[in-house]
């Protein structure tokens, strides 16, 4: 039997130990993400709407009409929409999808008379998203340049995330295919309280356009909001 004494090893012992302080609290923050991530959430959907029924109750500055056949409110240019909910469950976030529909010859990034063509939506007076959107064709010599799905100052080709980007225009590329897109924005934004006010505007410009809404617009056609508890 050998002598535990002569035969300890200090380089072999140690290396396991030393690895073990490394990787064991990284293991553990690892379990602890995944346990956080797997208590959250409890949606609890409080307001949904298609416009189809004509309900604009919530809706400050709603106007009903449809475009390819869809309800949407709208059209609007320079122009500020609401929407207001009261007596919300108990949460710790919002959840809001917007179907959003741009419409004509939107510039994106550009500067000068025609733009940056900016839309933003907001919770609380919050600004939860400031960006532009593109409908201009793209070539490798003449490309104008959008800030979605990020926040203006960003660069990215026009019609980027857009659900559908060959719907046609509504007026001044009326039944042209590909000067109207859709857009699916969702975002999560911490909140709390029983009511909540999110409003939907733009800063959209075409000062050398002789009918400014006919050449630039943008339209609704479905809000789904949610509130989000972690347990």
């Amino acid at each position: 039997m050998k002598n535990p004494i002569t035969s300890y090893q200090p380089r072999r012992f140690m290396v396991p130990v030393i690895h073990q302080l490394v990787w064991w609290p990284l293991i553990f923050s690892f379990l602890g993400i995944i346990a956080c991530q797997n208590t959250l959430e409890e949606d609890v959907q409080v307001y949904v709407s298609d416009f189809a029924s004509g309900d604009l109750s919530n809706i400050t500055n709603g106007t009903l009409t449809t475009f390819q056949g869809k309800a949407v409110i709208g059209f609007y240019h320079n122009d500020t929409v609401k929407l207001s909910l009261r007596g919300l469950p108990a949460h710790d976030a919002l959840k809001i999808t917007v179907e959003l529909y741009v419409h004509d010859s939107w510039d994106g990034n550009v500067t000068g008379v025609g733009g940056p063509d900016l839309w933003m939506m907001e919770l609380e007076g919050d600004q939860v998203l400031r960006t532009t959107f593109s409908n201009s064709p793209c070539t490798s010599s003449y490309c104008l340049y959008q800030s979605f799905p990020g926040n203006h100052p960003s660069f990215n080709r026009p019609k980027t995330g857009a659900t559908s980007g060959e719907l046609p225009g509504r007026c001044q590329y009326q039944n042209v295919a590909g000067w109207s897109s859709v857009y699916h924005i969702t975002r999560t934004i911490p909140h709390r309280g029983y009511t909540a006010e999110f409003v939907f505007r733009d800063e959209i410009k075409q000062t050398n356009a002789r009918n400014q809404l006919c050449d630039e617009s943008w339209s609704l056609g479905q809000i789904t909001v949610s509130t989000v508890s972690f347990r």
